[in-house]
C-alpha cells in the first residue's frame, strides 16, 4: 500500500468587534490578544466590555497538496 502526505487547512471564519481608539489598536489587540486553540475555544485576554465574536463551529476543511511518501505503513 502507498503512504501519502496531505497537507490540510481548516479555515474557521468570523468577526471579532471590538473597542479601541483607532484601527490600528484594534487589530493589534485582536492580533495580539484573541487566539483558537485546537480542542479548546475562542480566547482573549482582553476584558469581556472590550470584545465579542461571532465564528462559525464548523471550519471549511481545505486540501492543499497531496504528495506520496512511500510505501508500506506508519
Amino acid at each position: 500500500m502507498k503512504q501519502y502526505e496531505i497537507k490540510t487547512k481548516f479555515i474557521f471564519e468570523g468577526v471579532f468587534r471590538v473597542n479601541a481608539e483607532n484601527c490600528e489598536e484594534a487589530r493589534k489587540n485582536i492580533e495580539q490578544d484573541c487566539g483558537l486553540v485546537m480542542g479548546g475555544n475562542i480566547h482573549t485576554t482582553l476584558n469581556d466590555e472590550d470584545v465579542d465574536w461571532n465564528f462559525d463551529t464548523h471550519p471549511e476543511k481545505k486540501i492543499v497538496a497531496v504528495k506520496q511518501i512511500k510505501k508500506g505503513k506508519f
